[in-house]
């Protein structure tokens, strides 16, 4: 004689119902929002357009910055994204000594440093001096210019056009110097007949 057992009978396919119907409500349940650390902002506190900033000493004009735009940051760092043309005037304040010229520049307050990129020009207008480099740091206090010892320049005076990497010229006295000079320049030779 055989026997047959029926499983399907309503209470258990209710609780079968129930018990889906459970995991699927707690698997799309949101989870609680978690508090999200506040994002710090870096970029620029305040932005300039067609900046003229005048330096003086005892009246008397010293540097002149021009720039399309600039940019100052909370550490007291400034960009100059669109370029920056620096005029060195004489002690007089009236005769321009010196030019200095890029397409980017920044400036970094803690070491007191200048790093321009793109097309960098130095003009000393008095000696007929130029330089012309990709890269180039301005030291403000000591007055100097000087690139990377890898980085290529090319200084220009009326009778030379030197080449070579890592140049350094100091804007004060007018003097440069290369660390790897490659180029060809004029040397005048003393005469040795007797006169």
């Amino acid at each position: 004689m055989r026997t047959s057992h029926s499983i399907h009978s309503l209470p258990s396919r209710a609780a079968l119902f129930l018990l889906l119907a459970g995991s699927l409500a707690t698997g799309c349940k949101k989870a609680e929002p978690q508090a999200k650390e506040p994002v710090k902002y870096n970029g620029p506190l305040l932005e300039s357009t067609n900046v003229l900033t005048l330096y003086s000493d005892s009246a008397k004009l010293q540097v002149r910055y021009t720039a399309p735009l600039e940019q100052q940051f909370e550490n007291g760092d400034q960009l100059y994204p669109k370029g920056l043309q620096v005029t060195f005037f004489d002690k007089s304040g009236q005769k321009v000594v010196n030019k200095l010229s890029g397409k980017y520049c920044k400036y970094e307050k803690v070491k007191n440093l200048y790093t321009m990129r793109g097309n960098v020009r130095v003009n000393n207008e008095e000696k007929q001096q130029r330089m012309y480099t990709e890269e180039l740091f301005y030291d403000k206090q000591r007055n100097v210019v000087y690139t990377d010892s890898a980085t290529f320049a090319q200084f220009v005076t009326p009778t030379d056009s030197l080449t070579g990497y890592g140049l350094f010229y100091n804007m004060t006295t007018s003097r440069y110097l290369f660390k790897r000079p490659a180029g060809q320049f004029i040397v005048e030779s003393a005469s040795t007949t007797p006169q």
